[in-house]
């Protein structure tokens, strides 16, 4: 393997392997890929390679790259209201909010409510943008919208197309990268996606005191990500965490966003997603260092508060997902990385150690070159 160091590989894959062989996670699945090609690729636990899993929050690029390429040809401004594009999402003092700053978390509404009525119908959905409120003045603090802000994205492709938004995301976006759907998985074709189950227990009062916490923020809970075991969620293609995918997916995926064969992105949609333009600081107090679309690693040694790995340059981007899950990028070493599980950690610090340790050990892997 040309530039990957092979005692690196086997130390990746035994960190990977530690919490299956234990008895905690039931499966994972990693890739490692270089060159637009897939290097490494390991199905551990109860799986295989063609297994795939719930990604969660690892989707969101895709859905912001797809919009920011459609903004790129004319069809809306991103620095515009999204009330230009979805007239009912103004109502109740949201009528000045930038679809950018939806994209940055900096939108205001991050609990913003979605049931299974509005899941499954955009008409629905859009009336219940006009019940939505702001918890706090858009533009002024970042916050994670787990699943709010990704449907505003959604449903501004939809509008602008005229076409469903899985559909426009899977031909943009996974297509030119050789990559399968990866949302509105149909219910007939879901036979080879893992269940999620909850493993492990809460973290201890001491591990929170140790951080200074009484209890960890809210935030989207194992009842919800269950949930996406149920088909009819997974077919609806919740934008903001429904996606599925196997891990050398998304390491292809993230090797055509860093060398973007046949220019499937527009040069100024991919400089734009390396560009960090939401700076506030997360609830641990870290600057979240966003882009439109990716987290990118930095350069003030907080890469793994961002769930980077050690030793990632400070141009590397990606986004994880709930339940430890990770896909990124590294321009200085041309690497890409993807692990996944079916096991929802109870002790989410036991998943964002998990997280930074395997992201390491896969920065190991190669040298730096220049991309």
């Amino acid at each position: 393997m040309t530039g990957i160091d092979g005692k690196a590989v086997a130390a990746l894959v035994e960190r990977a392997r530690r919490e299956v062989d234990s008895g905690l996670l039931p499966a994972a699945q990693l890739a490692l890929a270089h060159a637009g090609e897939i290097v490494v690729s390991e199905a551990l636990g109860d799986c295989t390679a063609d297994t795939r899993f719930h990604m969660y929050s690892a989707v969101k690029p895709s859905v912001a790259l797809t919009a920011m390429e459609l903004a790129a040809e004319g069809l809306f401004d991103v620095g515009a209201p999204v009330s230009d594009v979805l007239e009912t999402f103004g109502a109740n003092g949201k009528e000045a909010i930038t679809v950018s700053q939806v994209m940055l978390h900096a939108g205001g509404f991050p609990y913003a409510p979605a049931g299974r009525a509005e899941t499954i119908d955009r008409t629905a959905r859009l009336e219940g943008y006009g019940r939505w409120h702001t918890d706090w003045e858009p533009g002024t603090r970042f916050e994670y919208h787990a699943l709010s802000a990704h449907w505003v994205l959604a449903d501004i492709i939809t509008e602008v197309t005229g076409r469903p938004y899985a559909d426009v995301i899977t031909e943009r976006m996974m297509e030119p990268a050789g990559c399968s759907r990866w949302l509105g998985i149909g219910i007939d074709e879901q036979a080879d996606v893992a269940d999620v189950m909850g493993v492990g227990s809460l973290p201890t009062a001491a591990e929170l005191a140790a951080l200074g916490l009484d209890e960890l923020p809210g935030g989207v809970n194992e009842e919800v990500l269950a949930a996406f075991n149920l088909p009819w969620l997974r077919a609806a293609g919740v934008p903001g965490g429904g996606g599925i995918a196997r891990a050398a997916d998304m390491a292809l995926w993230y090797q055509a966003v860093l060398h973007n064969p046949d220019g499937f992105l527009h040069p100024e949609v991919r400089s734009d997603a390396m560009v960090v333009r939401q700076n506030h600081p997360d609830w641990t107090g870290t600057p979240a260092n966003r882009s439109h679309a990716f987290v990118l690693a930095g350069s003030d040694g907080k890469a793994g508060m961002r769930g980077h790995g050690q030793g990632a340059s400070a141009g590397a981007f990606g986004h994880g997902g709930a339940a430890g899950q990770i896909a990124w990028a590294d321009p200085a070493s041309g690497i890409s990385f993807a692990y996944l599980t079916n096991g929802l950690d109870r002790n989410d610090l036991a998943s964002a150690r998990r997280r930074v340790a395997i992201s390491t050990r896969a920065l190991a892997c190669g040298a730096t070159q220049n991309y």
